[in-house]
């Protein structure tokens, strides 16, 4: 296989253009079932958007670490992370026994005091943590702007998912009429790794799929099927899109959750702004339709908020932050 990613254009998808779908579809299944990961361009976020949420990222994380602080996650894990505080503890491609060198802000769906899941307490669906107007100017709207528009493309991306796996191109349309995410907003200092240390360790992701919006800075690789490092290649204004958990568990395993991680930069610094897109969170994550035969049975389905309730349990504990020091 060649050591290298996918680029799926879908600008002819998204325009409606005739027999685009179904091109997006078959590109989109040999990426997912071959790889995880492929680069995806001809989107319409604009390219100022993106940039402006790098800045974001940069003016959050310049903050004086008392004003982060803060702001330091509350018990739906939105906010404010520390460095060294983290790790995917539950990965299942290495024995990551070593906190992450990064420090990390945490969105999700913003949701009104009247909102009837916000009124329900479950954890991962309470108040998102802000920092003030005036010492962020702008920070909250521009963020909200930047999760609008990347949810508005991951939704409109959906029928070529759907495609690709044989079903109606509206079959994801309900689940994701409300889709629950979390965005990200991560900050990577230079910094000098111990032994089996990185940016960010190798996991793979626990929701459905993931929009990143490339950085100049390197760092993110992915493990071929291999076992070979990939560096992911900067192609300015694109996405790296790759399936996480909850697709493959959906999907019996036919499109792939890939391993990935980042390495601390070199000499400069580096922010990322991932978009962990999943569907409302009482979707129930059942083999789909296709995905099962005598030699794959069904795996158990889960509803979706149990699998990121499990999921958060594990790996984000908002009490590991009580005592971060300024």
């Amino acid at each position: 296989m060649p050591q290298t990613l996918p680029i799926i254009d879908v600008g002819d998808c998204l325009a409606g253009r005739p027999g685009a779908l179904g091109h997006v579809a078959r590109a989109v299944h040999d990426a997912l079932t071959t790889i995880g990961f492929f680069l995806l361009t001809g989107h319409d976020v604009p390219p100022a958007l993106m940039q402006r949420t790098f800045a974001e990222a940069a003016r959050l994380h310049a903050l004086p670490m008392a004003r982060k602080l803060a702001l330091r996650m509350n018990e739906h894990n939105n906010g404010y992370m520390a460095m060294s505080r983290y790790a995917v503890w539950t990965s299942s491609v290495n024995r990551n026994d070593k906190p992450d060198l990064n420090e990390a802000f945490f969105i999700k769906r913003e949701r009104g005091p009247e909102d009837p899941l916000r009124r329900s307490g479950r954890l991962g669906l309470g108040a998102n943590v802000w920092p003030d107007e005036a010492e962020l100017p702008g920070f909250r709207r521009n963020a909200l702007d930047y999760i609008q528009a990347v949810d508005r493309l991951a939704c409109r991306f959906l029928p070529a998912l759907a495609v690709a796996l044989d079903l109606p191109a509206d079959y994801f349309a309900a689940a994701f009429a409300e889709s629950q995410f979390s965005f990200r907003l991560s900050h990577y200092p230079p910094a000098t790794a111990a032994p089996n240390q990185f940016g960010i360790a190798p996991h793979t992701d626990a929701n459905f799929l993931t929009f990143l919006a490339l950085s100049e800075v390197p760092g993110l690789q992915i493990r071929m099927p291999d076992g070979l490092w990939l560096d992911v290649p900067y192609l300015p204004g694109a996405f790296a899109v790759n399936s996480g958990d909850t697709l493959q568990h959906w999907t019996n395993g036919r499109f792939l959750s890939t391993p990935h991680r980042v390495l601390p930069p070199v000499g400069r610094h580096r922010y990322a702004i991932p978009f962990f897109l999943g569907p409302h969170v009482d979707t129930l994550i059942a083999c789909l339709p296709g995905c099962e035969d005598a030699s794959r049975p069904a795996p158990p389905p889960i509803r979706y908020g149990e699998w990121l309730r499990e999921w958060y349990a594990a790996n984000y504990d908002p009490k590991a932050q009580a005592d971060a020091a300024e």
